[in-house]
């Protein structure tokens, strides 16, 4: 029997970036954002006017490292202090892991299907742009969820 299983579409990641874009505007900073699909690949990407060139390399590879080791990159900056179970990880894959706060995994109906990543600003930042394109992504698993009870109640 053929599995089915949830992803990342493009309609999503534009929904993301959206709602990441209205994030940096509200912080006043222009941000390079990335969405990537399960695999760690690129779905979209925006460059906001202005932002950082050099942020643009971090926030893809945020995105992916968020994927490649499901956790937040945060957590992985907390996981890979000297001492620590993963010091070193940031050497690993091509030296192209971030271990600092902005890339977060993307969960549908409880399965990573990809992550997001964003660079411009301090940490803070980077995770406030990164959470809103989640904070979309869950308010329309919400309304899908909705619609699709309302739906078979028919």
């Amino acid at each position: 029997m053929p599995r089915s299983y949830t992803r990342l579409t493009l309609d999503d990641a534009k929904r993301m970036l959206a709602a990441s874009e209205a994030a940096a505007l509200r912080i006043g900073l222009p941000y390079n954002i990335a969405i990537v699909d399960a695999g760690g690949n690129l779905v979209a990407f925006v460059r906001q006017d202005g932002a950082l060139i050099g942020s643009i390399d971090l926030a893809i590879c945020k995105a992916r490292t968020a994927r490649l080791f499901d956790k937040t990159t945060a957590e992985l900056a907390h996981l890979a202090q000297p001492n620590g179970p993963l010091f070193g990880i940031a050497q690993s894959n091509e030296g192209k892991v971030v271990i600092f706060g902005g890339g977060l995994p993307v969960r549908i109906a409880g399965s990573i299907v990809g992550a997001v990543g964003a660079s411009a600003g301090s940490v803070e930042q980077d995770e406030e742009v990164a959470r809103a394109a989640l904070d979309a992504i869950e308010a329309a698993q919400g309304l899908s969820s909705i619609l699709a009870k309302q739906a078979t109640a028919r």
